[in-house]
């Protein structure tokens, strides 16, 4: 759990527990009648939909009727949950993610609930931008953490962590992180209440324990035990590749020094609208992995709305190119394919044979010939390549730079087996984009289909 005070003028540090909800009625109360109330003050408590986002609001109303003082001050709109101090002005409304009016706010007080399940962030972004008119703006922010590294949620638990360990300081931001270490044995009662200050109190450690037992017997349920009872970041499919794994690798890569080296590649064409990627392996150098990612310039920012990813970013970043236009400039691509080919020693490039043609047809215009290798997609042809890029990472024998859109492809993988075993990447099981990886699986893959070099040399002849 998290709480978060921005941009107010003192830190507001608040304990967060399973009871999460009075407290945030109770805290949404103060700034609409009581000592941090201020003369037209806007509160407003925040969730993905609009059944969440009522919650606090019928806590906040059972508190009002339970009170006479409250009840004579209250103008309540249960219509469209909005409650108005009839003294001062003050307003109080429920506001969801999915809500079409998201601005012209100017908020004294922003509660938001499970900000871990929003879609996007855009309702956060527009609430806290809106409190510069405001002495004192207080935002809380309670929520179970999210698996996506992206989600602004992740953001601010990261942020609170730099801010708890004195690297950031910034007296307007206080987090309190109730959680189970990733080491931490999810099943022993001590981790439990690490993580549930509240447990035997108003927590029922009865209940915990009937889920936990529950949880242990089925592993679909683990997931769910670990994140929302542990509030552990987990995921409810095994990933490929292990982030750990992958952050070992992360060596650094100078493009310059591959230049004129021996490699192979992987090509991972999109739709129209979406990520292409081109990985390069260099297994004679420290299995160097140089990435390379295209999208349409004009469909960027809907990509973002839908991936929660900063494609802007990284386009400025120079980790991805963008193509003119909203679809996919394939005659664009091709011309940087035949850049990137002359520029290092490319030996051959595995294909999907899914939208080849139009980029064939496109290569054959240019005059461009590259060294193009079909290369199937099921578990005949990356069974053996999904296996290899393995082992190169537990290896520690890959070195990828930390490119962070390949990174983000990693992180979205996962992998089905059929019944011999066999591995293949599941585009349909995977949380997210995952071109880049593909891209580069399929490159070494090709790469361990060479023939092993003669040691000997070919004009030696032993009998």
């Amino acid at each position: 759990m998290i709480s978060a005070s921005r941009p107010c003028k003192r830190p507001w540090p608040a304990s967060v527990c399973r009871r999460k909800t009075g407290l945030a009625a109770a805290l949404a109360l103060c700034h609409l009648f009581g000592p941090e109330a201020e003369a037209r003050g806007q509160v407003y408590s925040a969730a993905a939909d609009k059944a969440q986002a009522a919650i606090i609001y019928k806590e906040m109303l059972a508190m009002i009727q339970a009170d006479e003082d409250l009840s004579a001050r209250a103008i309540i709109r249960d219509f469209n949950k909005t409650i108005e101090d009839s003294e001062t002005a003050s307003t109080y409304a429920a506001l969801s993610s999915d809500a079409k009016t998201k601005h012209g706010f100017s908020a004294s007080c922003i509660i938001y609930d499970e900000l871990a399940q929003a879609p996007n962030r855009d309702l956060f972004d527009v609430l806290t931008t809106s409190t510069a008119a405001r002495e004192e703006p207080l935002t809380i922010v309670i929520s179970t953490q999210t698996n996506d590294p992206h989600h602004v949620m992740s953001e601010l638990v990261d942020y609170g962590r730099k801010v708890a360990s004195g690297v950031v300081d910034d007296p307007t931001f206080h987090a309190t992180i109730f959680e189970a270490t990733t080491d931490a044995d999810p099943w022993d009662e001590a981790t439990w209440r690490a993580c549930n200050p509240a447990l035997g109190d108003f927590r029922s450690l009865e209940e915990m324990r009937t889920y936990a037992a529950q949880a242990r017997r089925i592993p679909a349920r683990e997931a769910t035990f670990r994140n929302l009872y542990l509030n552990q970041p987990v995921d409810a499919d095994e990933r490929f590749i292990p982030a750990a794994e992958w952050d070992a690798c992360a060596g650094i890569v100078s493009p310059s020094d591959l230049r004129g080296r021996p490699c192979w590649a992987g090509l991972d064409l999109s739709s129209t609208r979406d990520l292409t990627a081109l990985v390069l392996y260099f297994p004679e150098d420290d299995g160097a992995v140089l990435p390379f990612f295209w999208v349409p310039r004009d469909s960027v920012a809907e990509r973002e709305d839908r991936d929660r990813v900063p494609y802007r970013v990284w386009i400025d970043q120079g980790v991805i190119e963008a193509t003119a236009g909203r679809a996919i400039d394939r005659r664009a691509i091709a011309r940087r394919l035949a850049e990137i080919t002359s520029a290092y020693d490319v030996r051959g490039v595995a294909y999907d044979r899914w939208r080849i043609e139009d980029l064939s047809v496109v290569l054959a215009d240019e005059g461009i010939d590259l060294p193009m290798k079909d290369w199937g997609q099921g578990y005949k042809d990356m069974g053996p390549a999904v296996d290899v890029l393995e082992a190169l990472v537990l290896d520690r024998n890959l070195r990828h730079g930390g490119n962070p859109v390949l990174t983000w492809c990693v992180s979205n993988a996962v992998v089905t087996s059929d019944p011999a075993g066999a591995r293949k990447l599941d585009k349909a099981k995977s949380v997210d984009r995952i071109d880049g990886i593909i891209a580069l699986t399929m490159a070494v893959g090709l790469h361990a289909r060479e023939p092993a070099p003669n040691e000997y040399g070919a004009d030696i002849l032993f009998i």
